[in-house]
């Protein structure tokens, strides 16, 4: 169908509502695979995206903005992705930044020409960026700091924010006062004017913001100038790619199931939806055209940031899965706190997105320990809780009831097919996946592109 209702399509409907003919249901288009974190971010989401962008046609950020951070490898090259969706990569794939998605424009182009000299070529021409999408202006990464400053020195504890903007320019959009990208496209003496309002709205909240109104606004001009040709209606892009030519296309989901808005671990969370509902708010598709939903879980749980961790291993073993897992934030450079694998989560996470398949990652991580430990459920005064609580400080008491395997000892890395793993290893898998309930289609076991083992 085209981008223009014609008489022709008019003419199509009101005969099968004349005629009292039922729509065929059917015809639902092309379906979206959508690949999300199933702990606290981190868990390798970047190669599964990778992996299944060397075949997609179009690959979609659809929330959170460049506090994201994944890395893939490709033929020996190392890339950094924050903004850009990673199947950016793939010469013959559209990149699609959506909706849901808040770009800080001067991120977004340092980005593209940081990769651009390690051999990513073309890249804004493989890019198109929704009109709708709102702007997080550089005032917005000060008040984040600002924030977390105060916030220290209030409450004597921070949230951990990457401090990249991304909760001032949300709290931006939710108080309608945020500026999207067609703004900036738009009329500048009218954008001009919104800004300036905005600047003076978070300078009489933070009066320490010093802001150069008129330098920023010739950044942003020259920005939105680069930024034009990539800039489509985001919505109408999204029904012409799922109802047009067979398609496959691909949702990467940022952060993760517990640092989601809703159903994390609030308020150390972040400040959009990136559980599934996030893939069709955040670009403006029906639920009726998600596919294939993939989470994504270590082998074993990280986490960067404060606040609560039933499994965190604060002792050898926690420093062990640290620095053999190089477990060190793509984004922030903190180290990231780490601990046994916790399927309570990963249930959790499970029964929010409904996950159709899951991919284990750095299970190779785990070939020297004697013993491996996974939590199975969360005692409270000595009883079992069947939930995962909403409230941090309950989660803060819970005692988690431990499933102990013994280790395999044998080095994984070489592994390519699940036969090449040891039988203990095996064990450990299928004791994850019988205990989800979801099957584990990938178990990775190094960082490139060949150490993802596919199991069916």
């Amino acid at each position: 169908m085209s981008l223009t209702w014609s008489a022709k399509d008019h003419k199509h409907m009101s005969q099968a509502a004349a005629t009292g003919h039922k729509r065929s249901r059917n015809d639902t288009g092309n379906k979206a695979t959508v690949v999300l974190g199933a702990q606290w971010g981190d868990e390798g989401k970047g190669k599964v995206v990778d992996l299944l962008a060397t075949e997609a046609d179009l690959v979609c950020r659809c929330q959170g903005g460049n506090n994201a951070g994944h890395t893939v490898v490709v033929d020996g090259k190392e890339y950094d992705f924050h903004l850009l969706p990673s199947g950016i990569i793939n010469t013959k794939s559209i990149s699609l930044i959506g909706n849901g998605v808040v770009i800080h424009l001067p991120g977004l182009f340092e980005e593209g020409d940081k990769n651009d000299k390690k051999g990513l070529k073309g890249w804004e021409k493989r890019l198109i960026v929704s009109d709708r999408a709102h702007i997080v202006f550089d005032f917005h990464q000060v008040v984040d700091g600002i924030q977390e400053t105060e916030r220290q020195a209030t409450e004597g504890k921070n949230i951990g924010t990457t401090k990249k903007g991304i909760g001032p320019a949300y709290s931006s959009k939710a108080s309608r006062t945020g500026l999207r990208v067609c703004d900036l496209l738009g009329d500048f003496k009218d954008f001009s004017m919104r800004f300036k309002n905005l600047v003076h709205q978070h300078q009489s909240m933070y009066p320490s913001l010093k802001v150069d109104v008129e330098d920023q606004l010739k950044k942003l001009k020259d920005y939105g100038e680069r930024l034009r040709p990539m800039v489509r209606d985001g919505v109408y892009y999204m029904y012409e790619a799922l109802h047009g030519s067979p398609k496959k296309i691909l949702v990467e989901g940022a952060n993760a199931a517990l640092l989601d808005i809703d159903f994390g671990t609030y308020p150390f969370v972040t400040s959009s939806n990136c559980t599934v509902g996030g893939a069709c708010t955040g670009l403006g598709i029906p639920p009726l055209n998600i596919g294939d939903v993939y989470g994504v879980s270590k082998a074993y749980t990280t986490r960067v940031g404060i606040g609560a961790f039933p499994t965190e291993q604060l002792n050898a073993e926690g420093e062990l899965l640290q620095t053999r897992g190089h477990e060190v934030g793509v984004t922030t450079g903190r180290k990231r706190r780490c601990g046994w694998l916790d399927l309570v989560i990963v249930r959790y996470a499970h029964m929010i997105n409904g996950f159709s398949a899951i991919a284990l990652t750095k299970l190779d991580i785990l070939d020297v320990l004697d013993e491996i430990k996974v939590g199975v459920a969360y005692k409270l005064n000595g009883k079992r809780i069947p939930h995962f609580p909403a409230n941090m400080d309950v989660l803060q008491k819970v005692e988690v009831e431990y499933e102990t395997f013994p280790g395999w000892k044998t080095d994984t890395s070489a592994a390519r097919k699940w036969n090449d793993l040891p039988a203990k290893a095996q064990n450990y898998i299928r004791f994850i996946e019988n205990h989800i309930g979801v099957p584990i289609k990938w178990v990775g076991v190094g960082k490139s592109r060949e150490c993802m083992i596919q199991m069916f």
